[in-house]
């Protein structure tokens, strides 16, 4: 179910998800701004489609006043990383990413070109058209700690969730079960323009065009759900808590490959 709390809607859409952590909707992608416990700062996490530099610079503005401690990136595709390099030249705030990600973050390895026949839908059939090159962040990113820490953000901790991306990462805060899941799985069929233009909720599997590994996607799924998430925020659609979101999440573990693995696919 939608949350109550749906502040606004369109191109941008505003959600309180929880305390202290507020999603942006830039498109059709999420970024979240987290606040610390205890004090004035915050983080954010994965920075969106490009274009959407003003409107995020502009709602930290006005809800912050002053720069994030750092950006947290749940993996390095376009749609996530889209205005970063903006955001970085006007905070001169470091990057974090986990180490397997870092090579398509330092112009080192492209990412494999997407994969339209899998999915079905307009977005799937249009992804060849994504960009997948990778981009040059230099010495502005940096890798997470291996101790599962993210520096300070004392209640949050970063999960490794491969299987979309090899460096793919999700964030958990567990005295309220919060979880931003990225792209590990989401509350909208990605691959559809018309689930994605009405945002029809139901939890699916990572974007079939752009996962290249659906054994470790299978896995990561199974280990965000022991975990016994209340609240998500995915990296596409809306949030989802309650019964309804933890029975769905358990539906697609159980279910994962007839749900969520394509038929055919050269990641397949």
């Amino acid at each position: 179910m939608e949350l109550n709390n749906l502040l606004s809607a369109g191109p941008a859409a505003l959600w309180e998800v929880a305390p202290g952590v507020l999603g942006l909707r830039t498109l059709f992608v999420n970024v979240a701004f987290v606040s610390l416990h205890a004090s004035s700062d915050w983080i954010l996490v994965d920075t969106g489609l490009g274009k959407f530099g003003r409107t995020i610079l502009d709602l930290a503005r006005e809800r912050f006043d002053k720069p994030p401690v750092s950006i947290v990136l749940t993996h390095g595709h376009f749609d996530h990383i889209g205005t970063v390099k903006e955001l970085v030249e006007e905070w001169s705030v470091p990057v974090y990413a986990h180490p397997l990600e870092l090579p398509y973050l330092t112009g080192q390895t492209d990412y494999p070109e997407a994969d339209p026949s899998v999915g079905g839908g307009l977005m799937a059939a249009a992804a060849p058209l994504y960009p997948h090159r990778a981009i040059d962040l230099g010495s502005a990113v940096r890798p997470l700690p291996e101790d599962g820490s993210i520096p300070g953000a004392e209640e949050w901790k970063w999960v490794h969730s491969p299987g979309h991306s090899p460096g793919h990462i999700s964030l958990f805060r567990a005295r309220d079960k919060v979880l931003l899941a990225g792209d590990a799985f989401l509350t909208v069929k990605q691959e559809s323009a018309l689930a994605v233009v009405t945002q029809h909720q139901k939890i699916h599997g990572p974007p079939a065009y752009f996962t290249t590994d659906w054994e470790e996607a299978e896995q990561s799924v199974r280990n965000l759900a022991l975990l016994d998430p209340r609240i998500v925020l995915t990296g596409h659609g809306l949030p989802m808590e309650g019964p309804e979101m933890s029975a769905q999440l358990a539906d697609l573990c159980r279910f994962f490959k007839e749900k969520a693995i394509p038929q055919q696919g050269k990641f397949v």
